[in-house]
């Protein structure tokens, strides 16, 4: 029931629009019957090849520790690359990843609009002449959507399941009543049909393809909700309700179109008897804020992975459930979400116009996927050569083709997406990088530990307590330390250097958790390390040290940060848009003291300047 609700909500209402944007989109098609049995060919085809075959049974085997979606696959790839002979890949592989995350982000954006927006534009069929009232309601609900973030998913996420069962059974019900009035339709479940529209009819298949693929978007929210509820729930939902109520619902549509052509200007509202039509309207907007809210969800759950693993700055970051750690909410993506999909269905104003733009980022994403799993399957399960490269090459012409016709819909706003995307890519990308030569610029200026230590005389004062200074790097002394020793000449009587390090993986377990060294006369370095879905809790984490017979006294330690004031430079690195980009991401940075937990009356921040 969970994964009915949450991993299928966007690919199941993809019936709302897909078969509409093939028969009335931006590239229309007469509605006869060669052209209609070959797109529910292509449909039924695209649904076996993509989301059965490639995902279901493929892309599901890639696990990380449980884990699954873009960076989990990332990371999984990082470590099967590096543990090769392939290690000089290792930044391709990188970059691979980041511009997957990248066109999630410009996909999380435009799927809550389309989806909430016809459901919306039912109305105009259930009660004539409220087209004009169709996007003030879409922009309501989507905001009281945003606004109930905050209150987390877990009470909505009970009605998730029945009220999306309730919905997959409609579609089905619907599709076999229409079905019934043309049962000839069925034929098109052969091959044939799709064989025969691409022959006879080339130009216009190819650009069918763009619309075929709307059936499929959503599918990579069963890799990503992986770690939610396993692989086997996720396959059962889709072979035993999903796709047999999908495929009913578009062979419905088609019988419907074969009666009435006519109908080709909403076939989802206009296959309903008219006793159903408002409850069909009220059931489809509920299914798509179910769909919205995985979405966003997957959002807030990317942008911690993002941070966590260095591609990202820090973010208020509110967790939800005292049960579920999973279920947490980011104030910042959330109002950036809300703006970017109101402006959409402002802009666009209706489904069909918003169709034309989707798909060229999810199809983006898809043939980066493929890449991924290719590697895993050679690397990493050692798969016979000739079988993998039968399995694979097939399936990376399909994502090709299917990428290349959405690529036609750029002029039409499928320019959006990618805009979004090359803007997630430069963030994240700066980001990473302007985290190493921070690194690298600190390196170059730290003291080293030993000749620290020894330069220690007895005229420096000793003080009671424990000082636990936080540090980005592994080696050397931190520079927070040497600014309260220049200002203030004191020294606690215990002293600590404390590192984050977030491993690829999605879990590091707590016998692992804190690395402890002794560098002697009192001072320690502690490596306290977390997988990228591990929630970051310094005081909880030093709590383990008593086994390395360190006690903490929480009245009686101190965490002392750095905060660095970046001066972009002309210093090899990066060019100085990106060194002043990366300044910005910086200051707006959560502060280290609400990321890591940090008790606020025991915080002192030390200041410097650092040219980058």
């Amino acid at each position: 029931m969970g994964a009915i609700g949450v991993v299928y909500g966007d690919i199941g209402t993809s019936p709302l629009y897909a078969f509409k944007q093939a028969f009335d989109g931006t590239n229309p098609m007469l509605a006869d019957a060669p052209h209609i049995f070959g797109v529910l060919s292509l449909m039924f085809w695209t649904m076996t090849i993509v989301v059965s075959l490639k995902y279901a049974l493929l892309v599901l085997r890639a696990e990380n520790r449980g884990e699954g979606g873009s960076l989990a696959l990332l990371a999984l790839v990082i470590q099967v690359v590096r543990d090769n002979k392939y290690k000089w890949k290792v930044p391709c592989v990188v970059w691979l990843g980041i511009a997957a995350s990248a066109l999630f982000y410009g996909d999380s954006m435009i799927t809550p609009a389309i989806s909430v927006l016809s459901a919306v534009e039912g109305m105009d069929v259930a009660l004539p002449g409220m087209s004009e009232f169709v996007v003030p309601i879409t922009a309501v609900v989507l905001i009281v959507l945003f606004l109930i973030q905050r209150k987390g998913t877990a009470v909505v996420g009970k009605l998730f399941g029945p009220v999306m069962l309730v919905w997959f059974a409609a579609l089905a019900g619907f599709g076999i009543y229409n079905i019934l009035k043309a049962p000839g339709v069925l034929v098109a479940l052969s091959p044939h049909y799709g064989y025969a529209f691409f022959l006879e009819h080339p130009h216009t298949a190819f650009f069918a393809l763009a619309a075929v693929f709307l059936v499929v978007t959503g599918s990579e929210a069963m890799y990503a909700d992986m770690g939610h509820f396993g692989r086997h729930a996720i396959r059962r939902s889709w072979f035993v309700l999903v796709m047999p109520a999908l495929l009913l619902n578009y062979f419905g549509q088609g019988a419907l179109l074969i009666t009435s052509p006519e109908a080709a200007a909403n076939p989802f509202f206009l296959m309903v008897p008219e006793w159903a039509a408002i409850p069909m309207v009220l059931l489809a907007t509920f299914a798509t804020v179910i769909a919205s809210q995985a979405v966003i969800s997957g959002t807030f759950s990317l942008s911690r992975q993002a941070m966590q693993m260095g591609f990202l700055p820090r973010m208020a970051t509110i967790h939800t459930s005292e049960t579920e750690r999973g279920q947490i909410y980011v104030p910042f993506v959330n109002w950036m979400l809300m703006i970017s999909v109101l402006a959409l269905v402002l802009g666009f104003k209706s489904s069909t116009n918003l169709a034309a733009a989707y798909g060229v980022a999810v199809s983006g994403d898809m043939v980066i996927t493929t890449i991924q799993i290719a590697i895993v399957m050679f690397l990493l399960w050692k798969w016979n050569k000739w079988l993998s490269t039968l399995i694979i090459v097939p399936l990376f012409i399909v994502d090709i083709v299917f990428f290349a016709a959405n690529a036609t819909k750029i002029p039409h706003g499928g320019w959006v997406p990618l805009i979004i995307a090359v803007a997630g890519f430069t963030l994240l990308t700066t980001w990473k990088k302007g985290r190493q030569l921070l690194f690298a610029r600190l390196s170059e200026d730290a003291m080293p530990v030993d000749l620290f230590l020894e330069s220690l005389n007895a005229k420096v004062t000793r003080v009671p307590g424990t000082a636990v200074f936080l540090a980005g790097t592994t080696t050397g002394v931190p520079h927070a330390l040497l600014h309260n020793l220049k200002h203030n000449r004191v020294i606690h009587e215990r002293v600590i250097f404390l590192t984050v390090i977030t491993h690829e993986v999605s879990h590091v377990d707590e016998s692992a958790r804190l690395e402890v060294q002794h560098l002697g006369r009192r001072f320690y370095r502690i490596k306290v390390n977390y997988g990228y879905l591990d929630p970051t809790d310094i005081p909880g984490a030093l709590k383990g040290a008593t086994r390395f017979g360190i006690e903490f006294n929480d009245m009686e330690t101190s965490f002392f940060l750095g905060r660095e004031t970046l001066i972009p430079s002309r210093r090899p690195g990066m060019a100085l848009w990106r060194e002043s980009l990366f300044a910005w991401m910086s200051r707006s940075a959560t502060s280290a003291l609400d990321f890591f937990k940090l008790p606020p009356n025991r915080v002192v921040e030390m200041g410097t300047q650092v040219e980058i």
